[in-house]
């Protein structure tokens, strides 16, 4: 049973697009709006590719660091989004703080996933 759960979890952390478009897909057939889905699929992703960078840091750049460098930017990134809300609004909301900083969170991972991905397969090829 536990190598059964390990081995679905390491899959989606290796391929983070796959729960993406599943959380997409189910809210799709479930007749949400795609806004809705496309939020959700974010959520759902997030950690995926968060563990999934720093695993892509550390092969690429042959380091032991990627998942602390990778928690000191989200770490830099939630205080600047704190301080820009409390300078907007006078006051922090810690819901609408955290969903901002899970989606742009997403948001900034992705593409350090495609670069990272690309970076390591020419890395590979060129070290074969």
């Amino acid at each position: 049973m536990f190598e059964a759960v390990s081995g679905v979890l390491i899959t989606l952390c290796v391929l983070p697009f796959l729960p993406f478009i599943l959380v997409y897909l189910v809210g799709w057939l479930r007749k949400e709006s795609k806004p809705s889905s496309f939020q959700r699929a974010m959520d759902f992703t997030t950690p995926f590719l968060i563990f999934s960078v720093s695993a892509l840091y550390n092969y690429v750049f042959s380091s032991s660091f990627g998942f602390y460098l990778l928690l000191l930017i989200l770490f830099i990134l939630v205080g600047l989004l704190g301080s820009a809300q409390s300078r907007k609004r006078g006051r922090i909301q810690p819901e609408k703080l955290i969903k901002g900083f899970w989606r742009l969170s997403f948001l900034l991972l992705a593409p350090c996933y495609v670069l990272l991905i690309g970076i390591g397969f020419i890395t590979y090829i060129v070290n074969s």
